[in-house]
């Protein structure tokens, strides 16, 4: 690999960051920790290969209730703008919660393919996006 040493790269920081923003990520090395530092833009294009998809019921009070397919998370409401709104809150709330106590979460087998969808989120970083991003599939009641 093109792993460069963690010494020489913090000798060089301020290179480093520049070279990383404008011309490519890098692969950093320190000890047997292998590292990738890149910009938001790259991790941006690499995570848009994952989408959210949510199972859509129409409920017998005519309410809207999304049921996220990544992650376990649902919300109703009276329609459905705004329930992908809500569900894109929760989405954001649940990604600050996962990122916040990353160790924990990210090493649980039942959530560690979360990882790009709470990444995904956390770069957006736009509830009003995040919502409109949610690709709603018909689901039965």
């Amino acid at each position: 690999m093109f792993m460069e040493n963690a010494t020489e790269v913090r000798k060089e920081w301020s290179q480093v960051i520049d070279s990383v923003v404008r011309e490519k990520p890098k692969f950093i090395k320190r000890t047997r920790d292998k590292m990738w530092l890149s910009n938001l833009d790259t991790m941006s294009e690499i995570l848009d290969a994952y989408s959210f998809t949510a199972k859509k019921i129409i409920e017998s009070d005519q309410t809207v209730t999304l049921s996220l397919n990544e992650i376990d998370l649902v919300e109703n409401a009276p329609t459905e703008p705004e329930a992908r709104r809500l569900l894109a809150i929760s989405i954001m709330e649940y990604s600050i919660d996962y990122y916040n106590d990353y160790a924990y979460w990210s090493s649980a087998s039942n959530r560690k393919a979360h990882i790009p969808y709470i990444f995904k989120a956390l770069i957006m970083d736009d509830i009003e996006k995040l919502g409109e991003s949610i690709q709603c599939q018909d689901g039965e009641n």
